[in-house]
């Protein structure tokens, strides 16, 4: 890629004296405006003036440079430009303009391509810095045809005179950061190495739309409840879900809970299912973080699913119905026993079954309690 020294360095290698023949005139790069027409310093010359510096359209839908988390930079895409020219000619004789005009557009005509030994040849030595020559295209001359209004305007803006004047196009030159960017590691294996043969597995196609590895898409406790209770079979929708090895792991980092559950025999890729262990010391009431472990065929070990919940709910172990005698205030204690223990339902993880049963009426209040 070039530098920044490249829109310099397109300018200055228009070295046009070579077509001239036995014209004695010069070849400058400087502004319109700064042009002597009268006096010593009027000569006959080719002026080259890069007016407009626009995006290229084919590299400018390459991504802008990033950054990493830390703020370091991580890609250095490359700035992509089109250089806009007016070559215009001054002559202190009769059609003199219009002959160098002419030896200049054939010159141009004949070298649409700045080839690299080109480039490296005729820039100036505070130019060979830019890497003009070194970047990965080369730089192509387009004739350009503005209408006489845009010319207009453009040499009012310029505030000078008009002269004869042709439109070219520069494309591309590539200017890239000089900070060091991050890539990528570099892949070592494609797949896992078989012990026996030493070879890797290579790419493996899937012939679906399918994720390549496993994941869940729902987790359904029985008769659609809102949770499942100690002793229920839950069923956990997905893809990917058939191999071996197959279990569920159930984290709560609040209660300290980790437990991996194998899965119900089977070997359906849509779904699995198991049963909630009935351990009352091992699972609380509360919600858990639900994740589908499998041992994908043709893989050495097994592959974790994406994370969905499940409500783990207390089971109502008191003989229902109840006869609730009111005291003299009209106030009704209900008590309860639950099972797992109501630890988590006490800090608000969990709702309780039984409150569907309480009511306020008539300033009463009913009031249970959990064992």
């Amino acid at each position: 890629m070039s530098t920044a020294l490249a829109v310099a360095g397109v300018t200055a290698d228009q070295n046009a004296n070579a077509a001239l023949g036995d014209v004695n005139a010069d070849v400058t790069a400087v502004a319109a405006d700064a042009v002597e027409l009268t006096g010593p310093a009027a000569t006959p010359r080719l002026n080259l003036y890069m007016y407009q510096v626009s995006p290229n359209s084919g590299w400018r839908n390459v991504d802008l440079p990033s950054t990493d988390s830390r703020g370091a930079r991580s890609t250095n895409p490359p700035l992509g430009l089109d250089l806009h020219y007016l070559l215009t000619a001054y002559g202190t004789q009769e059609l003199q303009a219009e002959v160098l005009l002419g030896y200049g557009m054939q010159l141009l005509h004949m070298v649409p391509v700045l080839t690299r030994q080109q480039i490296e040849d005729r820039l100036p030595p505070a130019l060979q810095a830019s890497r003009l020559a070194a970047q990965v295209e080369m730089v192509k001359l387009t004739q350009e045809s503005p209408s006489t209004e845009e010319l207009s305007k453009l040499w009012a803006a310029f505030q000078a005179r008009y002269r004869p004047t042709a439109a070219y196009r520069a494309s591309v030159v590539l200017i890239e950061s000089q900070s060091a960017g991050r890539a990528p590691l570099p892949v070592l294996t494609r797949g896992p190495v078989d012990e026996v043969t030493g070879r890797e597995r290579g790419v493996v196609v899937q012939p679906d739309l399918f994720p390549p590895l496993p994941g869940i898409t729902a987790v359904r406790p029985p008769n659609s409840q809102p949770g499942a209770v100690l002793g229920e079979v839950v069923t956990v929708e997905g893809h990917r879900l058939n191999g071996t090895n197959r279990a569920v792991r159930l984290e709560n980092r609040q209660l300290g809970v980790e437990l991996d559950i194998n899965a119900d025999p089977g070997a359906e890729a849509g779904l699995l299912q198991f049963t909630v262990p009935n351990d009352p010391a091992a699972l609380a009431v509360g919600t858990y973080s639900l994740q589908a472990l499998v041992q994908p065929p043709g893989e050495p070990a097994q592959r974790a699913s994406n994370l969905l919940s499940l409500t783990v709910l207390p089971n109502i172990l008191t003989d229902l119905p109840l006869a609730v005698d009111r005291d003299g205030e009209g106030t009704a204690t209900v008590k309860s026993r639950l099972q797992p223990t109501g630890q988590a339902a006490s800090a608000g993880r969990s709702p309780c079954r039984c409150a569907r049963g309480s009511r306020r009426a008539a300033g009463r209040s009913d009031r249970h309690t959990h064992v």
